[in-house]
């Protein structure tokens, strides 16, 4: 009788596991995503029970974590790290490192922040004029990448290791960015240019407001399926296995569900009363007793993250650039062998970064509505964290932009929810150090199971 028991336990899981692997198999999901997910749905559900026993609130568990309000800040938080984790993908890929992204970053926004305070006003543009902002982030975007292109070739031509390279930037743009302010803060800055890291400025939020999101959300649900269907017409054109019907149903309604209910949740936070006033008093808009709802719906930074990490993704995966690129990090022998210019490819990937930083810079310093020397603090050890938890291998050659993008909310997640906690700095910076080598554990068990 025990025999049959432990046989027919063995077999029911057996019947199990070869259903879960059927269903990867079918959906082609990477299974480390599917970690990531539930290991994100954890720590939400997590904080939000946890914050719910030391303050009651109205969180899905009858906490303050899983909020309208709280959510919307989460995501805006993660957009300048998600921004730069989309690079730092293909500087891992390509079998290199980049710890300078921190201090490029605090260096662009000084600059910036300077130029809007006080270079541009002594040229004779006035504070408020509607070109600052455009000035501005030009030259965060030239900045940025000019600073990755010189560390690119002292890598690529000089042959220096890329880790002394971007070592030695962390220190010297941290340095050049306290010299240009002499370790003062740089604020306010341009009304307009505040508007990037999703505040206020007046009665004008940096958001797009509900029915805009709504549009946006439909507009994402359309490209899944229509991505979907071109990628089924694509597989058959040229004879490749193609996916089950209802593995591609699944694949799209999931999408969708996901879309539409982060924007419900997101255009369920609310402008403050007092912003609605005065809004209400400058358009002449009678506020009724029980107050006027005005969402913000999706922050221009958010939209920004997700733009880059759609364009990002695009050169990665459909580009030849992008095929370059991992083909390098797989086997950089045989790609020069190949024909690929694989130095010249090195500079063009750091420059690229180099970029994403300065786009991070806007966002960061926008945000804050200040820049100081300070700013993009350990934002490079979170970044090639959120690249690795995110899937992509220190070994090269392989990871996934909406991996990193998904790591790096993981790690803001975690420092959001143990920031509403009131936990001691000391310990959030062990529970980034130890996430990041689990996760590095995790990515040499998985190749060693594909070996």
């Amino acid at each position: 009788m025990t025999d049959t028991a432990t046989g027919g336990t063995g077999a029911a899981s057996r019947n199990r596991d070869s259903a879960l692997t059927r269903f990867l198999r079918a959906t082609e999901i990477d299974s480390r995503i599917l970690g990531m997910i539930g290991a994100l749905v954890a720590i939400w559900v997590g904080f939000d029970i946890y914050s719910g026993m030391l303050r009651p609130s109205d969180g899905l568990f009858g906490g303050t974590f899983l909020t309208a309000r709280n959510i919307w800040t989460l995501l805006v938080q993660t957009s300048s790290i998600a921004v730069m984790a989309t690079g730092m993908v293909l500087v891992i890929v390509m079998r290199h490192i980049d710890l300078s992204v921190g201090s490029i970053l605090a260096f662009v926004a000084v600059v910036i922040g300077s130029l809007q305070v006080f270079w541009l006003p002594q040229l004779g543009l006035p504070i408020g004029h509607p070109l600052i902002w455009v000035i501005a982030l030009v030259c965060a975007l030239a900045l940025g990448g000019s600073i990755g292109a010189i560390h690119g070739a002292l890598i690529a031509y000089a042959g220096i290791p890329a880790f002394i390279v971007t070592l030695g930037g962390l220190i010297f743009w941290r340095g050049a960015s306290w010299a240009v302010i002499r370790g003062e803060t740089v604020a306010p800055m341009d009304k307009t240019f505040k508007l990037i890291g999703g505040g206020i400025s007046g009665t004008t939020p940096g958001s797009i407001g509900a029915t805009a999101s709504w549009g946006i959300a439909f507009l994402i649900c359309a490209g899944i399926v229509a991505g979907l269907l071109y990628g089924r017409k694509q597989r058959r054109k040229f004879e490749f296995p193609l996916r089950p019907v209802w593995a591609e149903t699944f694949l799209a309604v999931t999408g969708c569900v996901l879309v539409l209910g982060a924007t419900y949740v997101i255009n369920r936070y609310y402008w403050p009363t007092g912003v609605v006033n005065r809004w209400a008093e400058q358009n002449n808009v009678t506020v009724p007793e029980e107050g006027l709802d005005i969402s913000f719906g999706y922050a221009l930074p958010v939209l920004i993250a997700l733009g880059v990490g759609i364009v990002m993704t695009f050169l990665a995966t459909k580009t030849r650039f992008g095929r370059y690129i991992y083909a390098t990090g797989g086997n950089p022998e045989a790609a020069e062998l190949a024909g690929i210019n694989t130095k010249r490819l090195t500079v063009w990937v750091f420059a690229l970064m180099g970029t994403l930083a300065g786009i991070s810079a806007c966002i960061s310093a926008a945000r804050l509505d200040a820049a100081s020397n300070a700013l993009g603090l350990f934002d490079e050890l979170y970044t090639i964290a959120a690249a690795v938890i995110g899937g992509t291998s220190l070994a090269g050659g392989l990871g996934t932009i909406y991996g990193a993008i998904l790591g790096a909310l993981v790690m803001q997640s975690l420092q959001s929810g143990m920031t509403l906690l009131n936990f001691e700095s000391a310990y959030k910076d062990m529970v980034v150090g130890g996430v990041l080598v689990f996760a590095v554990w995790l990515d040499q068990m998985y190749r060693r199971r594909l070996k």
